[in-house]
């Protein structure tokens, strides 16, 4: 049974966004144009998405978090309260010669949060920067580099302190270079390159990657793939500063 998209009468989605099937879009949530948001969505009271942003299925933006272009979020992506996804490597309002900026004085870059990660509340995201895999950033964090998959990373700026299973559970030790999930039993096993799961252990909790395309709104969120444009011709961009 398909479920159409829930928008609220205070919300403010661009006539060229697509929002999926399924999707909550709350109080006072702005989605811009040619944004495009999949399927089974939160997008809670004062959530920003900027112009060509790309939301993959099942993600929950929180309250007042910000999410500006050329962010792309893949699929079961999580992003707290208040946090920023930043665009400006630069930021200035005017030029050196005292002119204010316009469009062509700046290019936006992007964030890019794969699968199953989760940013926590008030945290910032300094682009351009990867999120990885089921990584969990801690609440008022500001990253400033890549995160690997499934690390778990605190502080300013953040550093790794840990690593966390697909239930955002901290893994606690289980052997050297290995590790377990205390809540689902998945192992994990520790390599010069970051964490994987242990696919020695058990077939029963093998984590697959869905790389195939299903429907429009997964094109490009799923598996390999580079950040959106995020390009708007009509409209200026908005700026997030790296200082904030």
């Amino acid at each position: 049974m398909t479920v159409p998209a829930t928008i609220h009468a205070d919300a403010d989605v661009d006539p060229t966004a697509d929002v999926g099937e399924g999707t909550k879009v709350w109080h006072l949530a702005q989605i811009r144009q040619d944004a495009r948001v999949g399927r089974d969505c939160v997008l809670g009271r004062g959530a920003y998405v900027g112009p060509g942003v790309r939301i993959g299925n099942q993600c929950k933006i929180q309250n007042y978090a910000l999410v500006y272009e050329p962010a792309v979020l893949e699929d079961g992506v999580f992003i707290g309260p208040a946090a920023v996804l930043t665009n400006d490597q630069n930021p200035r309002a005017v030029t050196p010669d005292g002119r204010l900026k316009d469009e062509s004085d700046w290019n936006a870059v992007a964030v890019l949060v794969r699968r199953g990660a989760a940013v926590g509340a008030r945290a910032v995201c300094v682009a351009p920067v990867t999120i990885g895999r089921w990584a969990l950033v801690a609440a008022g964090a500001v990253v400033t580099r890549d995160v690997p998959d499934f690390a778990l990373v605190a502080g300013v700026p953040a550093r790794r302190i840990g690593w966390v299973g697909h239930a955002g559970v901290r893994l606690v030790p289980a052997g050297p270079g290995r590790w377990n999930c205390p809540v689902t039993g998945r192992q994990y096993a520790q390599t010069p390159a970051g964490l994987t799961e242990d696919h020695t252990v058990t077939e029963d909790h093998t984590l697959t990657e869905d790389h195939t395309v299903t429907e429009d709104h997964a094109d490009g969120l799923v598996g390999e793939h580079g950040p959106g444009t995020g390009q708007c011709d009509d409209q200026p961009r908005n700026r997030s500063s790296s200082a904030e």
